[in-house]
């Protein structure tokens, strides 16, 4: 005879179905959270579109400005997603900043810079790819330009699903030169302006590294690996952040005050210079002071070197706000400004509303979609700590001033990936000899196998491979996306 079921029974019963609905609460969540950060993107590139359509009305002709806006407002929340982990990712990955504090650094600071110091005037034919010569009317050149945005959009989409940071400065370039090509055939090109281009896609990488090897060489010979460790950061640490204010101001006072004054290389490094050496008499009495009572350990100089690198994060996202937004937004500024005056200039005004939507667009895509590439660039190239990310954020600002320089068109997100790897590649040379030297030194030691050698490297080569190849066919992957959809946009207009 078959027991009633007592209290206890019904209890467990019921413990046990609350604890599969709570599964699958949890479950559904799960499924849905992929769709809520394309839900919200979603609807800011409506209200981009919607804030287009009061500006200017819903005329037939006005509907092409308004989708333009919407294809505006993606173009920047990919360069949120993609290009603004190359600036924080170092930072994060160092575990100077947490990732939320990051986020909100750099939409704060990514804003500013567009919004205060963005160029104001843009080569809408993204520095004088295209000739407007060629271009027969202003249709063709919308057309062109509407091409140029989506498919440098849909490129760096890709790039950042696929997980490999790139230009979104060269997409735009891929873009237009795509457009040209297929609107007005080859000899709209400038392809002297396009070999500079194609340079500066080994250079600014090689340099980057370079420079930020040769940081951390400084570093690990001045600091880390003195007697008293404590005593070399107080003399170094204000010099090295004396360097990184002077660097910043000379590269802000060159690129993001144009709007406001035109300033020569030689006056930049001046105004740096004295920038500079005011941070060195500032921070040394505050090193000296938080360095009190430290112990005289590693440990200790990560510290020291944790706020520094934050300040340099900061910068280097207004610097990257200032230069790079104008570039995201030109073929929509351009597209605006034919649709207004029938023309198409070489230069326009980026109207504020086309700004406004290229700083927020890209704070969105940053919250969104950025945790995923500030990871891979912060901590699965090699392994950063405060000093290794400290150098990358100097490289980036000192290899744009050379280049500014050299007069040569550099991609922050090349310059900012390739320190990543030379800091990467310099741990690698610099513990190889090591090794050998105490193999010299202790013979008797046990020697490494040279497949755990292999074993060892400190740079992951397969994103290296990954993010290599995908600089590569930027241009030319934009470019053909550009001419295919010009063409269908043509073919539907005609």
């Amino acid at each position: 005879m078959s027991t009633p079921p007592n209290d206890a029974d019904h209890h467990e019963t019921l413990d046990r179905d609350l604890h599969r609905f709570s599964h699958l609460e949890s479950a559904t969540q799960y499924v849905a959270r992929p769709m809520v950060a394309p839900g919200i993107a979603l609807v800011f590139m409506v209200m981009a579109g919607l804030g287009a359509a009061m500006l200017f009305g819903g005329s037939q002709s006005n509907l092409i400005v308004v989708a333009a806006a919407v294809f505006g407002a993606y173009m920047a929340i990919n360069i949120g997603a993609n290009d603004v982990a190359n600036n924080m990712g170092p930072a994060v990955g160092a575990n100077a900043l947490t990732m939320g504090g990051a986020i909100v650094i750099a939409a704060v600071f990514e804003s500013a810079g567009a919004l205060l110091a963005g160029g104001d005037v843009v080569s809408t034919i993204s520095k004088g790819i295209i000739d407007p010569q060629v271009v027969a009317t202003s249709e063709i050149f919308i057309w062109a330009m509407m091409a140029a945005l989506i498919s440098s959009a849909l490129w760096v989409n890709l790039a950042t699903w696929v997980g490999a940071p790139v230009s979104t400065t060269h997409s735009v370039v891929g873009g237009v030169m795509g457009a040209g090509i297929a609107a007005a055939g080859f000899a709209a090109v400038n392809w002297q302006t396009m070999s500079k281009i194609a340079a500066s896609w080994v250079i600014s990488p090689v340099l980057g590294g370079i420079i930020a090897a040769l940081f951390l060489a400084l570093i690990k010979a001045k600091i880390i690996y003195q007697d008293d460790k404590i005593a070399a950061a107080r003399r170094w640490v204000p010099v090295l952040v004396g360097i990184m204010a002077g660097a910043f101001s000379s590269y802000l006072a060159l690129k993001g005050l144009k709007r406001i004054i035109k300033i020569d290389l030689q006056t930049a490094l001046l105004i740096g210079t004295m920038i500079g050496a005011l941070a060195y008499v500032i921070t040394a009495p505050l090193i000296k002071r938080q360095s009190e009572g430290m112990e005289n350990r590693n440990k200790s100089l990560k510290v020291l070197f944790r706020i520094p690198l934050v300040i340099s994060a900061a910068l280097l996202s207004f610097a990257h706000g200032a230069n790079d937004v104008a570039n995201a937004v030109g073929p929509l500024a351009a597209i605006v400004h034919a649709s207004e005056f029938g023309d198409f200039a070489s230069k326009v005004a980026i109207p504020t509303w086309v700004m406004v939507i290229g700083a927020f667009g890209i704070s969105f895509g940053l919250f969104l979609f950025g945790p995923k590439l500030i990871r891979m660039v912060g901590s699965q190239i090699t392994k950063l700590n405060p000093m290794r990310a400290y150098c990358v954020s100097l490289s980036a600002a000192i290899t744009v001033i050379v280049a500014s320089w050299l007069g040569l068109p550099v991609s922050s997100t090349h310059i900012a990936v390739g320190a990543v790897f030379g800091v990467g590649f310099f741990r690698e040379w610099h513990h190889e000899r090591r090794s050998r030297q105490s193999a010299v030194s202790r013979p008797a030691e046990k020697r490494i196998a040279p497949e755990e050698r292999r074993r060892r490297k400190l740079v992951r080569r397969s994103h290296f491979m990954t993010i290599a190849a995908a600089w590569v066919i930027t241009v030319p992957a934009a470019a053909l996306l550009s001419g295919c959809i010009y063409l269908l946009l043509a073919s539907f207009t005609h």
